[in-house]
Order: C-alpha cells, then sequence, then structure tokens
C-alpha cells in the first residue's frame, strides 16, 4: 500500500527538522549506528504510533536504520506535523498520518500501517493495541511483542491483561526510570508551557495555575509553573500524592473549589471528566483551560460544545465558549495535548532517552522473543541503567563506583 499524508512537496521543512533533533539526540545517532552495523531488526516489520513529530520521526529512521521495515502514523490527529511526514516517505518510510484527520481518516490510518502485519508495534496510548485485539485477532500469531510509551497506554494495557484479553507480550516503556522520571517530569513541565505560551501569548507569574492530578506529569507541571512565577492549586483523588504537593509548596483543593479562583487549568490525570459543567459554571470569566493527559476527554469538551450559548475561535489554537452563566472560558487545542497540538512536544535531549529505551525494548523483545511468558514486561534494569550512563557520559558527569569492600558491606548482613 502507498504511504497517505497531505503533501509529498514539504519534505524538505520535515528534513531540516529531524536534522536538528539529531544533532541534539546522542543517544539515539549511538544507537542508528550501533543498528545498522548489527541489524537487530533485519526482516522484521515495526508498526509505530506515535505523536508524529520530529523527534518521533528519527526514532524510525534509527529503527529502519536497523533493518525494520517501518509503517507509521500518529498516535493523535493534532500533533502530527505534514512535512515531518513527507520527510519520512521520501527516506523511504511507509507512513499513515496527516493533521487535522477526522475520527474516521485517524481509524483508517491505524488500521492501514497494521494491514502490514507486523512483528513489533510501538504504541502511544494504545490505539494500535486495542484495534488488533478488536478488530484483526489474525495479526496475533505474527508479532512478537510491543512497547507502550505512556501512562494512559499502560492503564489501558493492565485493564486488559488482568481480563485476560492481552494476547502478547508488552514492555511497560513508560515505567522505565529513564522514561517517567525525565520525560513525564522535566519533558511534560517545559513542553506544556512552551504549548501554552506561544498559543496565548499572556503572562503567566502572578496567575493561579490549577494543575490537576500529580502523578509524574503534574509535578513536572506544577514546578514549571511555580518557576514561572505562578500560584498553583494542585486537585488530587491520591491522599498521599496530594500531601507530597502540600510538602512540595503547593496548595491542595477540590476541582469544585479551584474552579472558582483558577486563572489556567492543565489537566494531566489520564482520566476523563476532570472539568465538568459544575466547574465551568463557577469559573472565571476568561479562564483559560488545556489538556496535557493523552485524550481530550479530561475536559468535557462534549457538554461544552453542546451547551455554549456562543462559540467562537480567538486566535489559532485557542476556542471561546460562552456559557449559559454568562462568562467566556476558553479551551487549546480543542482539549487535545497542549505540549504537541500547539506546541513541538517535549525537548530532543529529553525523548532522547525515552525513545532511546523504545528502541532497546524494541531489541530485546526480538532477541527473547522465545523466553518471554508474561504479557506485561518490565524494560529490563540492565537496558534502563545502559541509557542513564551513557546519557551521564553524553553530559560530560562521572560518578562514584563501589570499591570490592564497598560492595561486601552493602551485601552483607554482619557490619
Amino acid at each position: 500500500m502507498s504511504s497517505e499524508i497531505r503533501d509529498i512537496n514539504l519534505a524538505e521543512s520535515g528534513e531540516k527538522k529531524i536534522e536538528w533533533v539529531k544533532r541534539n539526540c546522542d543517544l539515539l545517532r549511538t544507537l542508528e549506528k550501533e543498528f545498522s552495523e548489527s541489524k537487530p531488526f533485519a526482516g522484521k516489520k515495526v508498526t509505530l504510533s506515535v505523536h508524529l513529530e520530529a523527534k518521533t520521526a528519527y526514532l524510525c529512521l534509527v529503527l529502519a536504520a536497523g533493518g525494520a521495515e517501518m509503517y507509521v502514523t500518529g498516535s493523535n490527529p493534532l500533533s502530527t506535523q505534514d512535512d515531518v511526514a513527507a520527510a519520512l516517505v521520501k527516506a523511504g518510510l511507509e507512513v499513515h498520518a496527516w493533521y487535522g484527520a477526522t475520527p474516521e481518516e485517524y481509524e483508517t490510518h491505524i488500521r492501514h500501517v497494521l494491514e502490514a502485519e507486523p512483528n513489533i508495534i510501538i504504541d502511544d496510548g494504545g490505539d494500535l493495541v486495542t484495534m488488533v485485539h478488536k478488530e484483526m485477532p489474525q495479526l496475533i500469531p505474527n508479532i512478537i511483542g510491543g512497547c507502550e510509551e505512556t501512562t494512559t497506554g499502560i492503564i489501558r494495557l493492565e485493564a486488559m491483561n488482568k481480563a485476560g484479553e492481552l494476547k502478547f507480550p508488552m514492555v511497560r516503556v513508560n515505567n522505565a526510570a529513564c522514561k517517567h522520571f525525565f520525560d513525564n517530569r522535566y519533558g511534560t513541565g517545559q513542553s506544556v508551557f512552551d504549548g501554552i505560551n506561544r498559543t496565548t501569548n499572556l503572562i503567566v507569574a502572578g496567575k493561579i495555575v490549577v494543575v490537576a492530578g500529580y502523578g509524574w506529569c503534574g509535578k513536572g507541571t506544577a514546578m514549571r509553573a511555580k518557576g514561572l512565577g505562578a500560584r498553583v492549586i494542585v486537585t488530587e483523588i491520591d491522599p498521599i500524592k496530594a500531601i507530597e504537593a502540600v510538602m512540595d509548596g503547593f496548595d491542595v483543593m477540590p476541582m469544585k473549589e479551584a474552579a472558582k479562583v483558577g486563572d489556567f487549568f492543565i489537566t494531566v490525570t489520564g482520566c476523563d471528566g476532570v472539568i465538568d459543567q459544575e466547574d465551568f459554571a463557577v469559573m472565571k470569566e476568561g479562564a483559560i483551560l488545556c489538556n496535557a493527559g493523552h485524550f481530550d476527554c479530561e475536559i468535557d469538551m462534549a457538554w461544552l460544545k453542546a451547551n455554549a450559548v456562543e462559540k467562537k475561535e480567538q486566535r489559532k489554537n485557542i476556542m471561546g465558549y460562552k456559557l449559559p452563566t454568562g462568562q467566556w472560558i476558553f479551551v487549546l487545542a480543542e482539549g487535545r495535548l497542549v505540549n504537541l497540538a500547539a506546541g513541538d512536544g517535549h525537548p530532543a535531549e529529553i525523548m532522547d532517552m525515552s525513545f532511546a529505551i523504545q528502541a532497546l525494548s524494541a531489541k530485546y523483545l526480538v532477541e527473547h522473543s522465545s523466553e518471554l511468558t508474561q504479557k506485561l514486561i518490565d524494560v529490563p534494569e540492565e537496558v534502563d541503567r545502559d541509557v542513564a550512563k551513557r546519557k551521564l557520559a553524553f553530559l560530560g558527569k562521572e560518578i562514584d563506583v563501589l570499591t570490592p569492600e564497598q560492595e561486601k558491606y552493602l551485601n552483607s548482613y554482619a557490619v
């Protein structure tokens, strides 16, 4: 099947973006060289659904350098960059994606990359895995396994596994230390405000920022909001995380109370209905809402679209909704991922670690396919630590090494 993209003539712009990413991704450059020599994916088909921008594109090229036959789509209709998709097609990969795809087009693109009958799946949010199990089970015998990038995707996988429905091994990439400690915390924290600031052109300092959810993404978002001078309120359902937020210096309250005072609202929970009609009704005139979770259900967009008395686009990626209660509120990027739908996603150096974990996890699946018995597996510790050691070296830093006597001391119960 031939690629389905918006315009191949955009390739030059995409190539420049990918080249910039490559310059700033030391780990992936090293893996590209190693894979080019060892060809760990020779004869293997890899289907990938990740936010289709330059960093993802470079991951695809690294896997292709390792011999993989790549079939690529995006994991969000508003995060696909058409010039990057064109650059991948020009490089010889098959791509099915374009910016602004309708739900039907998005689903068709997912289906088309799966029709290649992949051996490895690299997923972001679980849409590939879900479609295989629900609509294309004939593909399952051919699938060695896959990797899942996000918290949301892992939640879906764990539910499938608990129900006994997950039929092939999936690596929980998001659970790797070199992924969630840095990608979720520092990557999300910076990229969320990159998206907010470039979209709104408003100051954050002095504003009240409400962060819904205090997982790793929420921690990073709250930290960056504080660094920009905001007063930060955290909403949570977990009492332990709530205490952590308090001790990190943030106020904590239910959303119903936070809704009355917030200027910016950022959802990072992975749940639906986090901000609903009751919350909308008490918000300030001009409150700005955005989502940094995975799906566009954390803010109740369906209610807003159905019940707003007036709707007006303010500028690109800002839609205003006049509520029945009289005030206007503004939603960024249609309630989709603000850092990708209204920005370029996480910084290149951060995704260098996350995508190195992805690439090495895929390699692990190929090399250990006959040994894998569990359906949900963690990134092997040796892979995690290898990535950390390499990254530390690229940062120009060294650490201490235990002496044999120290190792003996730490591993002995007798002091």
